[in-house]
């Protein structure tokens, strides 16, 4: 056994994990590579060595699960590795010129591929799980909390920041009987989702936010602000204060973290959310000050944990036909680590989700929290 081998096997002790052990959550060696190639880089290198096909592990979420309790990825740091973090901090990744990129890094793999991974609305965030025992209710009962935190009713104009395919906008149109525009960054989304809701008053632009210039009642953002940035969280909460009326809320729902270390995570950064940055509390605080009166916190980040083991349940179940797609088996490994780490870091606390609701005045009497 040699330095790094031992290194290797001494840290993952801490968590309770075993090299080549019969637990599933046990991490099974391919090829001895992968020890020098994960001291040599850190978080990046775990994914990497994963895609590579190094190592394996049947219970990827347990195990991430249990490395991060344990905090044992702040035990292999190479400074590299803080390059993704410096880098957010001294260009705006997420400036006008680069605002697009995402919707083709990401958004744009095929309709293909999110239709059968997500619930039938096409629904891309956390679901609420709180009375659901499936993928479909848990994403229908996500969409009218979100709708009766801003208490919709008929005839109220609403915009949809980084509205995807249109699920809320879909909902919102045929349950509330509201008039939605949706703007995202994204072709195939935009070609699909107006494809979908053609018969409802529903307005899906491929639109930049900063270019959003009109007045609505009620203004949502369900899993866009993460790839905002925190140089232009400012910018994006004037946005919104500019085309909310002086009488109307904004509910922000968005991954967030506790601590800087975790904004921005070197192997999500390269291979899935290039430019993604998860806010901090005081960032968001920071940006609405002056701006908006929050009105009610809630989170839900442990309801994302059923919700993308849900999600791999569904990819699991159509492998085969997303390889005949062309999803091949590297684009497989790549998924299945990006949807069972996430899991494991939302069952670790390590991850939050807030849905935060604003006012820009503060509600006479207050706000009766909906839950």
């Amino acid at each position: 056994m040699d330095k790094a081998e031992a290194t290797i096997r001494g840290l993952v002790e801490l968590a309770g994990i075993e090299i080549n052990g019969s637990a599933p959550h046990d991490i099974q060696v391919n090829d001895p590579l992968f020890y020098r190639q994960l001291l040599g880089g850190g978080a990046l290198g775990f994914g990497e060595t994963y895609m590579q096909g190094l190592w394996d592990c049947e219970a990827l979420d347990t195990l991430i699960y249990r490395l991060l309790r344990a905090d044992l990825e702040h035990r292999i740091s190479p400074l590299k590795l803080l390059w993704p973090v410096l880098w957010s901090k001294l260009v705006n990744l997420q400036s006008r010129n680069r605002a697009f990129h995402i919707g083709k890094h990401h958004y744009d793999i095929g309709n293909e591929l999110y239709q059968r991974m997500l619930d039938p609305r096409m629904t891309y965030t956390c679901g609420y799980w709180k009375e659901a025992d499936n993928l479909n209710d848990a994403q229908e009962a996500k969409l009218d909390l979100v709708c009766r935190k801003v208490g919709l009713e008929p005839g109220m104009r609403v915009l949809d920041i980084g509205c995807g395919w249109g699920s809320f906008a879909g909902f919102a149109a045929e349950r509330y009987g509201v008039k939605v525009v949706g703007v995202t960054v994204s072709r195939e989304q935009i070609e699909l989702g107006q494809e979908r809701y053609r018969d409802l008053d529903v307005d899906l632009r491929f639109q930049d936010y900063r270019d959003v210039n009109e007045r609505f009642d009620r203004i949502i953002s369900i899993g866009m602000f993460e790839h905002v940035g925190p140089r232009n969280y400012r910018t994006y909460m004037k946005v919104v204060e500019n085309c909310l009326e002086d009488d109307g809320l904004f509910l922000l729902h968005t991954i967030g973290t506790n601590t800087k270390a975790t904004a921005v995570d070197p192997w999500t950064n390269k291979y899935i959310f290039p430019g993604g940055v998860l806010p901090l509390p005081e960032q968001i605080d920071a940006a609405v000050s002056g701006i908006f009166i929050m009105e009610d916190l809630h989170n839900i980040g442990t309801h994302y944990d059923p919700t993308l083991m849900a999600w791999m349940a569904n990819v699991d179940a159509h492998r085969e036909e997303l390889e005949n797609l062309g999803y091949d088996p590297l684009f497989y490994r790549m998924w299945r680590y990006f949807l069972l780490s996430s899991a494991g870091s939302a069952r670790a606390r390590r991850n939050q989700l807030w849905q935060i609701v604003y006012s820009k005045k503060g509600l006479d009497g207050g706000y009766d929290s909906i839950r």
